[in-house]
C-alpha cells in the first residue's frame, strides 16, 4: 500500500510503518511541499496513492469528498507531535487492513 504523510506530520512518523506492507513517502520526499490541498489531491490520484495521512481536519470540508483519488486519514490530535501522534498508528494500521473503498477516515487521540 502507498502512503503519503501531509507535510506537518513528523517525518518520523512513516518509521512506525511496517515496510514490508507499506511503502510510506512524506510530501517532503516528492518535493510537494506548499502545494494546496486541491492540487495535493490531484497528485495523489497521478502517483496512485492508496492513502493521504493528514492533520487538516477541516479538509473533509473544503474538497469534494464524493471523487477522492484515495482514501483520507485525518488524525485529529492535540499536538502535531510525534509524541501524539505515534499511539495512533496502531489505529491506523487497524482501518487500513483490507481498505477496499475511497473514504475519509477520522482517528481521534484519547486523551
Amino acid at each position: 500500500m502507498k502512503i503519503l504523510l501531509d507535510e506537518n506530520i513528523d517525518v518520523r512518523f512513516k518509521m512506525l510503518f511496517p515496510t514490508d506492507e507499506y511503502v510510506v513517502y512524506t510530501v517532503r520526499d516528492m518535493g510537494w511541499n506548499g502545494i494546496k490541498n486541491g492540487a495535493m489531491l490531484k497528485l495523489l490520484e497521478e502517483h496512485q496513492f492508496d492513502c493521504w495521512i493528514i492533520v487538516d481536519k477541516n479538509l473533509p470540508y473544503q474538497q469534494n469528498i464524493s471523487t477522492l483519488p484515495c482514501t483520507i486519514i485525518v488524525l485529529d490530535v492535540f499536538r502535531n507531535t510525534l509524541k501524539h501522534l505515534s499511539p495512533l498508528i496502531l489505529k491506523i494500521l487497524f482501518n487500513l487492513n483490507g481498505l477496499k473503498e475511497k473514504k475519509v477516515i477520522v482517528i481521534s487521540e484519547t486523551i
